[in-house]
């Protein structure tokens, strides 16, 4: 089954770009926090963001840049929401930025995110995000991302993010409710909805995305049981060379060989677990698209496809909350064999990345599990 692509708003040039992030203070004393925040963030905008937007004859404009005299606070928030393109910052979650970004990602206009590495707020981690880092060849490559991200967007249209999608089904469930309709499914100005997709369409999309995942799954489980096995046998080795009183360089010698051996399965699954969580970015946001569009439902208006997919949610948070367990014990156990021989620390890295990546996006299926479980409960026991 063919899943199908998230919404997207019909491809056009943009002429105007208003840029959200933290902008420091200029006038702070040299060698302040607040002084090189300013400096920092005034070379992301004219290092990265200014010359990407310029390549494709692009606008850009940030707060401090604003050239016209009135309430500061009222232009920004004209910017925000009129802006044909906003791109914003959101390294270290800035309360300023995250409320001017919240504002943004309800009216569904284009919207880019960039953020420092290891500086991305928990709350909007599943949103694709250009991350970057300080030297200038980690710049070069973020501004060249950008430039890739509007070159998509103009030409196939930017994809609408979570809030924009929940309001636009909260609008097509109020036209719905509408008595006066022309024909053709147009009101009374003559404007024909979008064709939004329904529910069914939706949950074929996420089955596809989820089949994906669980086939992830398995192949990591194939690959932790194969560390296993590999771990036994160099643990016989080992205890057999003590026992014997095999010299140091023996032992390490059958050190290094394991570690050649883990070094190729670490790899891979480290692999397979990046695999597994880039797909869980792309598929947590229609997953709680669906689940806001079942929240406004009335219990009574929600079909058994609804109920089937809040099941099926559950079932599989479950089923990954196990796989998350051995997961995390091999994490545990692998941690343990740096202090071993410094042959093991390459692996070993690639094991603990492994279940960072599977911790955080096994994450998001709980909060999955969590809500459909609610909304599985007003379905059986309606109030009101």
């Amino acid at each position: 089954m063919k899943a199908s692509q998230p919404p997207r708003r019909r491809p056009d040039r943009p002429r105007m770009c208003f840029v959200i992030g933290p902008i420091g203070d200029q006038y702070a004393a040299h060698g302040s926090p607040e002084r090189e925040a300013y400096e920092h963030h005034l070379g992301i905008f004219e290092q990265v963001i200014a010359p990407a937007c310029e390549k494709y004859e692009i606008a850009v404009v940030r707060a401090d840049g604003i050239a016209h005299a009135g309430d500061i606070n009222e232009q920004v928030c004209r910017h925000v929401i009129e802006s044909d393109l906003v791109i914003a910052d959101v390294s270290g979650g800035n309360p300023n930025v995250m409320y001017e970004l919240g504002l943004r990602h309800i009216t569904g206009r284009a919207t880019i995110h960039i953020g420092e590495a290891g500086q991305l707020p928990f709350d909007i981690a599943s949103i694709r995000t250009i991350r970057y880092q300080r030297a200038r060849s980690h710049l070069a490559g973020a501004r060249r991302e950008i430039e890739s991200a509007l070159e998509a967007g103009m030409r196939d249209g930017f994809e609408l993010l979570t809030p924009a999608r929940v309001v636009r089904a909260l609008q097509s469930v109020d036209r719905q409710s509408l008595p006066n309709r022309g024909e053709g499914g147009e009101d009374e100005e003559g404007t024909a909805d979008e064709n939004p997709s329904g529910l069914l369409d939706d949950f074929a999309a996420i089955e596809d995305g989820l089949e994906e995942m669980t086939a992830h799954m398995g192949a990591l489980t194939k690959v932790i049981e194969t560390i296993g096995t590999l771990s036994d046998q160099s643990n016989i080795e080992m205890l057999d060379l003590v026992q014997a009183n095999a010299p140091a360089r023996v032992r390490l010698a059958a050190v290094i060989r394991y570690a050649e051996s883990l070094s190729a399965l670490a790899g891979e699954m480290n692999t397979v677990a990046g695999a597994f969580a880039e797909r869980m970015v792309t598929m947590d946001s229609g997953v709680r698209a669906v689940l806001g569009l079942i929240e406004v439902m009335s219990p009574d208006e929600r079909d058994e496809t609804a109920g089937e997919l809040l099941g099926w949610l559950i079932e599989l948070n479950e089923s990954a909350q196990a796989g998350l367990t051995q997961i995390v014990s091999l994490g545990a156990s692998a941690s343990d064999l740096v202090q071993v021989s410094r042959h093991l620390r390459d692996p070993v890295r690639d094991i603990s990345t492994a279940v960072k990546r599977m911790t955080s996006a096994i994450a998001c299926m709980g909060e999955w599990a969590g809500k459909a479980r609610d909304l599985a409960q007003d379905t059986q026991h309606p109030t009101g």
